[in-house]
């Protein structure tokens, strides 16, 4: 990673992977099981995408790794030839709270698809990485309650020492492995967790636990507070973070790479982000509208298509509805991310998030 410009905590840079270079502050669209929902590679890459995410817990259970490694790898299996980032599993067995059974070796859980137990260990979460080919992979993490102080310190040291054993498990020269940093909404295990995570020589790192229920203002404190502490020369990856004001507080902080199920989330559920808040299209008000969602969105959907047309298609339960509000909210972020590494390189960043902050708070 390459610092190419940087407008007071917020940063501009390169990343280079065996896949091509990430031109960061970068947004990634989530590819859960080798996909993002509803949309084919070509029309994610035709978006602006520079990179995607898929689920290490998910890809396991189904279709399990050796048999994506036995089609090459998840860039052909899933047919993406850029950069690919796998997350550790760590966050969705974190979410299994009725079924997993936490250990200091690792997690036992219960599939979701048949029942049966199954086990992570770091060393399992990189063994399956590796087999899955990403060119960023995550260390295998404990996710916990972020407002809990005696269990978020618990997790913390199980994070710390999982990813030293990640480390010692991984053989491929060719992946890059980020640490990450937990402790919950405290200040003290962060700037712990911030100091161990970095002491251990990982060539990027990532925020964890966050965006899982706690407040607006503790989630920027934490992320500065982190921040702070974290490497200059190395990328930071904030996890599983993805609204528009998100990312504009996230980068003025100094975060480089985000991801989200958001924008595909949304749109499956009739929305459409904008930079001026977020439209429902099963709106009556919508039914004569000759508008695009957004005027000044240059996405396919924008350049095509009426909202007149999306409501129809949206009452209708067509599946064109999920496919063409997923291009323009993951190009509504996509885009964003670009337009603020603009502004960073031209020195422009604070004024171009105070008005664009202003603006999404306004309405139509």
């Amino acid at each position: 990673w390459t610092l190419d410009a940087r407008d007071g905590n917020a940063r501009a840079g390169t990343f280079t992977t065996p896949h091509g270079k990430l031109s960061t502050p970068v947004f990634a669209p989530v590819g859960t099981q080798a996909t993002v929902k509803s949309l084919t590679p070509a029309q994610v890459e035709e978006l602006g995408a520079q990179m995607v995410l898929a689920n290490t817990y998910h890809l396991f259970l189904r279709p399990g790794e050796e048999l994506v490694a036995g089609l090459g790898g998840l860039h052909n299996f899933m047919r993406w030839n850029k950069p690919i980032l796998t997350d550790s599993g760590g966050f969705q067995v974190f979410s299994l709270t009725q079924t997993r059974k936490i250990d200091e070796d690792g997690v036992s859980f219960k599939s979701h698809i048949d029942g049966s137990i199954k086990r992570l260990s770091p060393e399992t979460s990189i063994q399956v990485q590796e087999k899955l080919g990403a060119d960023i992979i995550m260390a295998f993490d404990e996710c916990a309650v972020p407002t809990d102080y005696d269990y978020s310190r618990l997790a913390m040291r199980r994070t710390h020492a999982w990813a030293r054993r990640c480390l010692e498990a991984k053989t491929r020269g060719d992946q890059a492995l980020f640490g990450i940093v937990q402790g919950g909404v405290f200040s003290d295990l962060r700037a712990e967790s911030a100091r161990e995570i970095s002491a251990m020589g990982f060539p990027g790192h990532a925020i964890g636990g966050l965006s899982v229920g706690e407040s607006k203002a503790d989630m920027y404190r934490t992320i500065a507070e982190v921040n702070s502490i974290l490497p200059e020369d190395k990328p930071r990856y904030l996890m599983g973070v993805g609204t528009p004001e998100d990312l504009i507080e996230g980068v003025r902080r100094g975060v480089d790479i985000f991801d989200c199920v958001l924008p595909t989330r949304l749109a499956r559920h009739n929305s459409a982000m904008t930079m001026r808040g977020r439209l429902n299209l099963m709106n009556a008000s919508f039914a004569r509208d000759e508008r695009p969602i957004d005027s000044g969105c240059g996405c396919y959907t924008c350049q095509q298509f009426s909202r007149a047309y999306l409501r129809h298609l949206v009452n209708a339960k067509e599946m064109l509805a999920a496919t063409l509000l997923s291009i323009h909210n993951l190009y509504t972020l996509v885009h964003l991310a670009e337009t603020m590494r603009a502004a960073i390189l031209e020195s422009n960043f604070e004024q171009f998030a105070r008005v664009t902050l202003a603006q999404l708070q306004s309405k139509e």
